[in-house]
């Protein structure tokens, strides 16, 4: 059985039956009759169910954003806002697919050559339970619209969530089985990767949950793309508006709970405005109010599992026990829930859990440096490379670090890192490979493909 369990109350929501490997097979298989029909679909049809799926994304706002919220916790007002960005993702794709997938003329020694983007086939996509609709609409909205069919495989605590986005898709409109959640536990995904009518994979995850993935998919020769964890840097330099350095640090740190591959994590601190960030840091950091999810004046609910919260809780302790200063937080409140409170760890350096790991949840780390040149330093020293973000009052400087000296898949300057449906989305070393989003990402699953007439 699969559970969702409240982590606010912790309390059962429901329980679902794991399908069987007979259920799944012919899943996958409706799915790929549905994508022999859908391939041969125009543009302008396609565009027409997506703006539908946007007009139920709509209409359902607030019963999808309290699903959320009692399946992992969020913030209520952030669940309202993940839905209105996965309308927004539908909106987007449907207004500029065709565009992006148009044939391309290539001028080559043929009477006439071209490029053009076909559709791969069933899409299997492997999914997080941190944004429980975000993170399956920025791949199903493009997927569709390029023409392919997708199975979900969502989180297990997030099985209403992975039932309700397939809903989603049949309210709209779209044809029976394109869109379909499998509802398995990780060890049988093995066996659903090497299925010969899945083309490709997309996971959202972990380093080891990537790994596991892209094996067995290079193994069946079946592309991937992998979005995986993050350590994002945010270097704040000697000439940076500090009030607004720090403001946007604490929203960066502490959006989902902390829980977020692209949060701020490693806070990278010029020695000279040290004392000054970390003073503002901490005064907005013990705002921050803790509580009931649901209630819209709470920014930080529970974490998503008290496993989760235990495992974030050993780093913070391990990272104290070689040298870390704790400035706030860091202990497990007497509460019912999943809670852990908003934590900033100070004096953090190398070998620390807290320099070399992802700290995935509300915990601040902060790393004094003598300059410029050491924050970039400091800032490429991991084994992540998803976002970062450069503070600083002198916008050519930033941008050119953002642009060559910052090892990351997105570096924003003066502004905490977020994705967006017009721009690629992903990240360099173990924050995996590929891109989501913009145009970039809808041409991952398609066949880029060479027609040459002589």
């Amino acid at each position: 059985m699969l559970q969702s369990i409240n982590p606010y109350t912790e309390e059962l929501i429901k329980e679902y039956t794991e399908m069987s490997s007979s259920e799944i097979d012919e899943i996958i298989k409706s799915a790929d009759t549905a994508f022999q029909k859908w391939q041969n679909v125009g543009f302008p049809e396609r565009a027409k169910l997506m703006k539908k799926a946007v007009a139920v994304l709509n209409k359902k706002k607030n019963e999808l954003a309290k699903l959320m919220t009692l399946e992992m916790g969020k913030p209520i007002l952030q669940s309202v806002a993940e839905v209105e960005k996965c309308a927004w993702v539908c909106d987007y794709y449907s207004e500029n697919a065709e565009q992006f997938l148009s044939d391309e003329i290539i001028e080559s020694d043929a009477s006439k050559s071209f490029v053009a983007y076909i559709p791969l086939g069933v899409v299997l996509a492997v999914m997080p339970w941190n944004f429980p609709l975000w993170q399956v609409f920025r791949f199903a909205a493009p997927g569709l619209m390029a023409g392919n069919a997708g199975i979900l495989k969502h989180s297990s605590n997030v099985s209403g969530c992975a039932l309700a986005i397939e809903d989603i898709f049949k309210e709209a409109g779209f044809p029976d089985n394109l869109f379909r959640s499998i509802l398995v536990k990780s060890s049988k995904m093995d066996k659903v990767i090497e299925h010969p009518l899945i083309r490709a994979v997309t996971l959202t995850g972990s380093v080891p949950a990537g790994r596991s993935v892209a094996a067995k998919a290079g193994a069946m020769l079946k592309k991937t793309v992998l979005e995986l964890g993050g350590s994002d840097p945010y270097l704040i330099l000697d000439d940076a508006d500090i009030e607004q350095a720090a403001g946007t640090c604490v929203t960066a740190r502490m959006i989902n709970g902390g829980q977020s591959c692209i949060a701020a994590k490693r806070f990278i601190i010029v020695n000279s405005v040290y004392d000054e960030f970390t003073k503002l840091f901490l005064e907005k950091m013990k705002q921050i109010k803790m509580g009931d999810p649901i209630n819209k004046e709470n920014l930080l609910g529970p974490q998503a599992s008290k496993s989760l919260r235990d495992e974030l809780h050993q780093q913070v302790i391990k990272s104290i026990e070689i040298g870390a200063e704790l400035l706030l937080g860091g202990k497990i409140p007497e509460l019912k829930g999943a809670f852990y409170p908003a934590t900033i760890l100070a004096n953090v350096k190398k070998g620390m859990p807290a320099y070399d790991e992802e700290l995935f949840g509300p915990v601040a780390a902060l790393i004094k440096v003598k300059d410029e040149t050491e924050a970039i330093q400091v800032a490429n020293d991991s084994i992540f490379g998803l976002g970062a973000a450069v503070f600083t009052e002198d916008i050519v400087k930033g941008e050119k670090i953002a642009r060559d000296n910052v090892n990351a898949g997105a570096c924003f300057v003066n502004a905490f890192v977020k994705s967006d449906p017009r721009l690629p989305f992903g990240g360099v070393k173990e924050s995996g490979y590929g891109r989501e989003l913009s145009e970039f990402g809808i041409k991952e699953f398609v066949n880029i493909k060479t027609v040459y007439i002589k």
